[in-house]
């Protein structure tokens, strides 16, 4: 659907204020989805996300400043979600011998196991963007990299 009808907005000043108004409301159109998929599950985006980076470190531990500077909404609190995850048992946190102001954090296996029943739930939100091929989603990633160069 248009953005002008789903907004309820019939002209814009340019292209370019409908370009991030677009931008806006299309990302809060995906992580709303994404919010009713995890749902069910307890787990926020945010701590899907969280999840997401341990799996790639696994089985090495990341610090909280590591899952800080790789997550995708860089205005969450990563220690907060982490001792939310950790009292769910989806991971494990444990001091840095090198350095006691650091914490280690590893996913469980109960972490890894929810991850498999959620990853084919998030690739039915990428499959409902069938109406667009591999090389235009290519163009869309190269055209939003340069957006925020």
């Amino acid at each position: 659907m248009e953005l002008e009808k789903e907004i309820q907005q019939p002209r814009f000043q340019n292209q370019f204020q409908k370009l991030i108004l677009n931008i806006v409301f299309t990302a809060n159109w995906l992580d709303l989805r994404q919010i009713q998929l995890l749902k069910p599950y307890d787990v926020s985006p945010q701590q899907y996300n969280i999840l997401r980076i341990l799996r790639g470190q696994h089985p090495k531990a990341a610090t909280v400043s590591l899952l800080t500077e790789r997550m995708l909404d860089k205005s969450s609190n990563a220690s907060r979600l982490v001792e939310k995850l950790r009292v769910k048992k989806l991971l494990e946190r444990e001091e840095c011998p090198e350095d006691r102001r650091a914490v280690n954090v590893k996913i469980t296996d109960k972490g890894l196991e929810l991850l498999k029943k959620l990853d084919p739930l998030i690739g039915e939100v990428e499959k409902s963007m069938h109406m667009i091929t591999e090389d235009e989603a290519k163009a869309f990633n190269d055209f939003l990299d340069q957006l925020r160069d």
